[in-house]
């Protein structure tokens, strides 16, 4: 019969075997922010192992020579103070504090997601004039949309970006908060309802990365994935119209139909994207008689509205309303589009008037 320690072997080998597959994106990086990230941690770790490594030496050393059964070792149980060795305990732990603390403050400001970049990779800079891909980032229930406002195209749980070309990523949620993370570009970054986060990136190798949501949001949060493309600038060019083939459009209405929570969504295409739609999103008014936030907040900034403001109220639709699954839930009213004292019912206002906007 075989010993333990052999059937141990045999079952170690195909552990190996498996980790030999792994593949530690975050420690082997495609984007120069990512990298940036990565060598923070290997300088943090070697600066703490200074620490750690001798700690544990001598911790192993001492119990060794102090043994009960070493009767060679000296004992001196005056002994109370060396100068020499409080000089040790709290000078290297001091030095490598500041050294830590000097490196955060640096990286917090040069790393910053809301800064935009200031160079390619370690050896390039942005070249003068280079304009930023923009990328509009929604975190839905459970999936993810990309709107690219320049190309004029949106698509579901896929997104693609030229090599070595700067990103603005801009992004929100539409119902809870999720994390934006490509683990081979750049780190994690909040996605919020009603506000907006910033993130600048870039890719420096063509291939696929991974991309997920880093913040449990639900049911279907562990579906919640999609594929980034690194691509060269002709790639990128094929796989814009590629998108722009498809025979589908995101108007309001098809966005209303998205947000819906759903799991494991199939990659969508839309050709084209109703205007301003990311910023309805953002400010949580995609239906069409919803007031906007930034509207609140210009009443707010303004003074409000006081008693002319309360005969501008509306309530849901019957058609939002069982869309939202609210058939069963008393009707709630809201301030349904902005007016100024001088309008107090709301009455269709010229576009050039200040303040105002169409209701």
């Amino acid at each position: 019969m075989p010993s333990n320690k052999k059937l141990f072997g045999l079952f170690l080998i195909p552990a190996l075997a498996l980790l030999g597959g792994c593949n530690a994106v975050l420690l082997s990086p495609s984007g120069d922010i990512a990298l940036q990230q990565r060598n923070l941690i290997y300088i943090s770790t070697a600066l703490m192992l200074l620490v750690i490594v001798p700690v544990i030496f001598l911790t192993l050393l001492f119990a060794w020579r102090y043994r009960k059964s070493n009767n060679r070792s000296d004992y001196d149980p005056e002994w109370h103070h060396s100068t020499q060795l409080e000089l040790v305990i709290w000078a290297v732990p001091l030095l490598i504090i500041i050294v830590l603390g000097a490196i955060t403050w640096i990286s917090t400001h040069k790393l910053d997601p809301y800064r935009p970049l200031d160079r390619v990779d370690a050896q390039r800079a942005i070249p003068d004039g280079t304009k930023p891909l923009v990328v509009e980032v929604v975190a839905l229930d459970w999936k993810w949309l990309f709107i690219y406002p320049e190309q004029g195209i949106a698509m579901v749980n896929e997104m693609a970006a030229p090599v070595d070309r700067p990103i603005q990523f801009k992004i929100t949620a539409s119902s809870v908060m999720n994390s934006f993370f490509i683990p081979a570009m750049a780190g994690q970054i909040y996605a919020m309802p009603g506000m907006q986060t910033q993130l600048h990136a870039i890719i420096n190798k063509p291939g696929e990365f991974d991309g997920l949501s880093a913040n449990y949001s639900g049911a279907g949060f562990s579906g919640m994935r999609f594929k980034f493309h690194g691509l060269n600038d002709g790639d990128f060019d094929q796989w814009v119209k590629k998108v722009k083939s498809s025979s589908q459009s995101l108007d309001r209405d098809t966005y209303l139909q998205l947000e819906k929570p759903s799991e494991r969504n199939p990659v969508q295409h839309y050709a084209k994207v109703a205007p301003e739609l990311y910023q309805a999103i953002l400010n949580r008014c995609v239906e069409a008689n919803k007031m906007c936030m930034h509207d609140m907040m210009a009443i707010d900034a303004g003074g409000g509205l006081g008693m002319p403001g309360t005969v501008n109220i509306a309530s849901l639709d019957n058609a939002t309303r069982a869309r939202l699954g609210l058939d069963d839930q008393p009707v709630r009213s809201y301030v349904g589009a902005m007016c100024s004292p001088g309008n107090p019912l709301g009455l269709p206002l010229p576009a050039t008037e200040p303040g105002t906007r169409p209701i």
